[in-house]
């Protein structure tokens, strides 16, 4: 029989119509006591962490988290998260990099109608996550509506279905059904030398959507305010540098200490700043390249790397180097042969 620890830290999974909207409220055992007709083979125990809407989620909470699994992590076989959707992906990927060497399950999951609705997702979505942390398999994944998701690959496309979650560039780890487990990609089951926890994030971290029209000087708002800043940029990922001069900006940014990394709008294939003039200026043995992360894994990434050293070629080095499969493209070449 697995030992099993969940954390519920609130969301619409826990939630009940309140005086102004959903506000999360049930606790553990309301929560666990929707599942009492399953077959358990395993046992709970649970740790109300927080009680929240993730929309008010906070690095300071991914820390909390993290200890947590950390301080119970020779005590149980697998750990399950209960979570509200919004923030779920952030909150998986800081995960993955403030725990690593992880030898056991951990799993992050929630629902888009609260348990204690009639027409839920809630009940499968934890039935599901309970199983997958009985596997013992290594890995921080998201598991939402069958589907089971590399940590640091997991974001949230619709905001009602129940299919919230997808994974994007990377294939699903699994799909769960009522009677089977089916892997789509191999995971590393050997025992790991244990588990390491790295906690300390600079949270001074800004990210930007860039669009036509966008003022140069706004930028020079950023410079004191700021350690990194990621910028959504279009297509492959080039820079504009007529009209508006974003380039010159950001170079100024990189002079001034600031990391600086570019990242695609684009959900699928990452960026390639190869191809394009637009790309091609743009100093890249400065800026920091994503690839083919997720703007969800970008992020807390910058936060823990920040966390670690302020030195832009360390931070860049350690941002460009894969961690928990969040990186998958290693040259150019490969760009385009991402499906």
């Amino acid at each position: 029989m697995k030992k099993l620890l969940l954390l519920t830290t609130g969301g619409t999974i826990v939630s009940v119509q309140g005086e102004n909207g959903l506000v999360p409220a049930a606790k553990a055992e309301e929560l666990l006591s929707h599942l009492s007709g399953l077959n358990q083979s395993y046992k709970i125990d649970d740790i109300a962490l927080m009680n929240i809407d993730s929309t008010n989620m906070q690095p300071e909470y991914w820390v909390k988290m993290a200890e947590t699994i950390y301080e119970n992590y020779n005590d149980y076989d697998g750990f399950v998260i209960t979570h509200g959707t919004d923030t779920m992906a952030y909150t998986s990927a800081a995960l993955s990099y403030m725990l690593q060497d992880v030898d056991k399950p951990i799993i992050i999951t929630g629902s888009q109608i609260p348990i204690s609705y009639k027409k839920t997702d809630a009940r499968k979505n934890v039935s599901d996550a309970i199983r997958f942390a009985c596997e013992g398999v290594g890995g921080v994944y998201v598991v939402f509506d069958g589907r089971v998701i590399q940590g640091t690959r997991a974001i949230k496309l619709r905001t009602k279905s129940y299919d919230a979650f997808e994974s994007i560039n990377y294939p699903y780890i699994a799909f769960i059904t009522e009677n089977t487990i089916e892997y789509h990609k191999q995971i590393n089951v050997t025992k790991q030398k244990g588990i390491k926890l790295n906690t300390s994030l600079c949270t001074d971290v800004f990210l930007m959507k860039l669009h036509p029209g966008i003022k140069p000087e706004f930028f020079d708002s950023l410079k004191n305010l700021y350690q990194g800043i990621v910028i959504e940029s279009y297509g492959s990922g080039g820079i504009p540098f007529q009209g508006r001069d974003i380039l010159a900006k950001l170079n100024e940014m990189t002079e001034c200490g600031i990391s600086v990394v570019i990242t695609t709008q684009c959900l699928e294939e990452g960026e390639d700043m190869s191809i394009y003039e637009v790309g091609r200026k743009v100093d890249q043995s400065i800026i920091i390249r994503s690839r083919n992360m997720n703007t969800e894994a970008i992020v807390p990434k910058l936060m823990w790397v920040l966390g670690q050293t302020k030195n832009p070629q360390e931070v860049k080095k350690m941002i460009e180097t894969p961690i928990a499969d969040d990186i998958t493209l290693q040259n150019d070449e490969e760009a385009g042969k991402i499906c």
